[in-house]
């Protein structure tokens, strides 16, 4: 993990989102709730592929499917992969082009500094 400070703000969200700006803070609060609720680990599979590994409850896959929805409709730059390889194993894989690996850099250090606060 580096040394670089977790934001609180929107500004790593790049110009292709088309989230609202007044909306921004909502779903970064929902994603960090969601982070520090759900998310269990995380593996940097590629510079432009993240897995997150979740708690296997339905909840949360429903809360995974809900998030990656809205999130899907406003940054088109990702793609959400939500599956299943056994009851209590839920992973959520995030990709991106390479034109956005730096917004995928910063979603994967803001998991991983909510999960260890978590």
């Amino acid at each position: 993990m580096s040394d670089r400070h977790i934001t609180t703000d929107d500004a790593w969200v790049p110009e292709a989102c088309t989230l609202p700006t007044a909306e921004r803070p909502l779903r970064l609060a929902e994603f960090d709730q969601f982070f520090t609720d759900a998310v269990r680990g995380l593996d940097r599979l590629s510079a432009q592929h993240l897995r997150l590994r979740l708690d296997g409850d339905a909840q949360v896959e429903e809360m995974a499917r809900d998030l990656t929805a809205r999130e899907s409709s406003c940054c088109s730059f990702f793609t959400f992969g939500l599956s299943r390889s056994g009851p209590d194993s839920l992973s959520l894989d995030v990709r991106v082009p390479a034109a956005h690996v730096d917004v995928l850099d910063a979603l994967a250090e803001r998991a991983v500094s909510l999960r260890d606060q978590g």
